[in-house]
């Protein structure tokens, strides 16, 4: 039967306890399925074992250095060419660091609310005993809420739609509040809903730094710049190159890891933003350490060496990612398409070009049940509301998926059970409110 608009209640009811008792079932098999975080497999991490004994014992930068000793705060000169390369921006723009770019991120964060770029320039004095804000684009980045949390700083939904951020609604509350002192964002396949940034969005974001003020900043989460799933992938408009040509580079923070390119624990991070800012944030992490890993950015240098060589690596990784995405959404549109109750569809879901993510949206009010009938059944999602400020998902429809790490045939298992689970929610709410 299909839980149809049309469907009697009585077709209704017995197609509800069908469900049920399915359900029941699953419960006895003790199941421990995960499609909670953004993980590689074991396969995509394979393809990156080459970096054990790349430097066979040759530790020299190109300019002399000796990687295993300290110093380089800014990073090799041939990692800050790669990460320059892969940003798009100059070498002279960069920073590299150790392996983790949400570790940069809140750095950068942290430095502007405590300390800032000249004196009195800290987000945190100019508050007066006020508070920061931060705009989020919702659905979004759940770490990149944590940052905020953990320093304090409040923070403001605004819209995500197919373009980027509602840009009217972003320029209007940057005008009317100079405590609202950043925004985040991941523009090319964004976390969770898959999205990228349309030309006039980023070219908008561009010019906020003239609205906003000289201490206003864009945290430029680009995570999956080169993670695509299709053969021809969208362009991403160059925030760097664009806020440089109206004068707002300052306003910047561009940043990139190989997280999910080689090793998820065990890669490099990097920045990019003016010089000036470059410079500055150096300096402020020479309070907490003498030096990156340079061992590893030298490994990683040599492992990818250009963006050729990345493209070609990033090849094989679809091979292995996309018939995961394919799995998830030949169940979803199995089970799903064309099928309402109430007199709407029972969910909707993203079809990502790239990225990490299918974002799924149940019918308003049941992401938290959905999610915690599938916990209940042995399949981990991502908390409902996760995906939101303070995880408060404003009407409750929000549920990522994230099929990189399991094998396909526990993809399969997991995607059962939560296509059950939907259609069990729905269908008894349904039922209670009629």
């Amino acid at each position: 039967m299909n839980s149809d608009p049309t469907a009697s209640q009585a077709q209704a009811a017995e197609r509800l306890q069908q469900l049920q008792t399915q359900y029941q079932e699953i419960l006895t098999q003790g199941l421990s399925l995960d499609l909670t975080r953004g993980k590689p497999s074991t396969a995509q991490l394979d393809l990156s074992d080459a970096l054990d004994g790349i430097l066979q014992g040759d530790f020299r930068a190109a300019d002399g250095t000796d990687c295993r000793n300290y110093g380089g705060g800014l990073g090799l000169p041939e990692a800050r060419k790669l990460a320059a390369n892969y940003l798009e921006c100059k070498p002279e723009q960069t920073l590299v660091g150790g392996n983790s770019s949400l570790q940069l991120m809140y750095q950068c964060v942290l430095y502007n609310h405590l300390f800032g770029d000249q004196e009195g320039a800290a987000w945190s004095r100019e508050a007066g005993g006020g508070k920061v804000k931060f705009l989020c684009p919702s659905p979004g980045y759940d770490r990149h809420f944590s940052v905020c949390e953990a320093l304090g700083i409040e923070m403001i939904p605004v819209a995500l739609n197919a373009e980027g951020p509602d840009m009217d609604q972003v320029e209007k509350l940057v005008q009317a509040d100079p405590l609202i002192k950043g925004i985040w964002c991941v523009p090319k396949y964004s976390n969770p809903s898959g999205i990228v940034y349309s030309e006039a969005t980023v070219q908008r974001l561009a010019r906020l730094g003239s609205l906003a003020g000289a201490n206003f900043r864009i945290i430029w989460d680009n995570a999956y710049a080169v993670h695509h799933l299709v053969e021809n992938p969208p362009e991403l408009a160059n925030l760097l190159s664009l806020s440089e040509q109206v004068g707002t580079l300052d306003n910047v923070y561009a940043i990139g890891s190989t997280s999910k390119i080689t090793f998820a624990g065990a890669g490099i991070a990097f920045l990019a933003s003016s010089e000036t800012n470059i410079r500055n944030l150096a300096r402020h992490l020479s309070y907490v350490t003498i030096g990156p890993d340079k061992v590893n950015q030298l490994r990683h240098v040599r492992f990818l060496q250009d963006n050729a060589t990345i493209a070609a690596h990033m090849e094989k990784q679809r091979e292995i990612l996309k018939p995961k995405f394919d799995l998830v959404l030949q169940h979803l549109d199995l089970a799903f398409t064309g099928k309402c109750v109430g007199g709407d569809p029972i969910g909707t879901w993203t079809r990502p070009a790239g990225g990490y993510f299918i974002l799924f949206d149940t019918q308003p009010g049941l992401a938290r049940e959905v999610v915690r009938l599938t916990g209940a059944a042995g399949v981990k999602l991502t908390p409902a509301g996760a995906t939101w400020p303070y995880g408060e998902d404003p009407q409750d429809t929000n549920i990522r998926l994230a099929p990189s790490f399991p094998q396909l045939e526990e993809i399969a298992a997991a995607m059962k059970i939560f296509t059950l689970c939907v259609e069990l929610a729905t269908l008894k709410r349904s039922l209670e409110k009629s």
